[in-house]
């Protein structure tokens, strides 16, 4: 049996709407669709000293897998084989020395593979961090001291430009449309906030709401065809 174009596409709202109640449970999520889309979402507070959280409006900027740009606002991030990465390992862009162009964030290799990396931590001005320890060949003395590695950039889009996104973790900016990209803190830029994770942009309660929405819909789809077929029936064993 085959469905007709009505009952599609509301299978489709039904599957759109469901994907948006599960974005509301994913960090730093956007939604698929406006209606639901829930403004200052809190960021939750966290003992880790990787876990930032950027304002509405602003997001991250990771390396993809192809070498190219895309951008998220969760901004729970680690420190893999030296290099500083999002949740799905993702390297995190950045700025290594002013002015320069944007490069991923990468503590020094010496240091990542003597283990001399402790206390790594990320600053509301982006900068990334981290306590090198090292023994004095002369006087034996343990001794540490605060490199910085870079600093970590953050974009912000032109009012009103909804980004594409499929999972609603990663977004990428619609052709034609060029973001402002900067360190947080400089050139209108907002700060951002240390040890906190970005909640969902997704509003659950009216998710929801729209998704029991798509399931009365289409039920009532379902049991209009079925009645038009009953008739259609009814009136074939009349003919005959």
């Amino acid at each position: 049996m085959f469905l007709n174009p009505s009952l599609s596409a509301a299978l489709d709202r039904i599957a759109e709407r469901a994907a948006d109640v599960r974005r509301a449970f994913t960090p730093g999520a956007v939604p698929g669709n406006d209606d639901v889309a829930s403004t200052n979402a809190p960021a939750q507070f966290t003992l880790d000293p990787l876990s930032v959280a950027v304002p509405d409006g602003t997001y991250f900027v990771v390396r993809t897998s192809d070498g190219g740009t895309a951008y998220t606002r969760d901004g729970a991030f680690q420190v893999a084989s030296g290099a500083l990465v999002d949740a799905q390992d993702r390297p995190i862009l950045g700025s290594s020395i002013a002015g320069a162009s944007l490069s991923e964030l990468r503590v020094d290799d010496v240091d990542d593979a003597l283990n001399r990396t402790r206390d790594v931590r990320i600053d509301s001005d982006g900068t990334l961090s981290y306590a090198r320890t090292a023994i004095d060949p002369r006087s034996g003395r343990r001794e540490a001291r605060r490199v910085t590695v870079g600093r970590i950039a953050i974009a912000k889009f032109p009012a009103a430009t909804r980004l594409q996104t499929e999972d609603g973790s990663t977004s990428f900016a619609p052709e034609g449309v060029i973001p402002h990209v900067g360190l947080p803190g400089e050139a209108g830029l907002p700060v951002i906030s240390r040890m906190r994770r970005g909640g969902s942009g997704v509003y659950l309660d009216e998710s929801l709401a729209r998704l029991k929405a798509a399931y009365v819909a289409f039920d009532a789809l379902t049991a209009a065809e079925t009645a038009k077929s009953g008739l259609g029936k009814t009136a074939m064993d009349l003919v005959k």
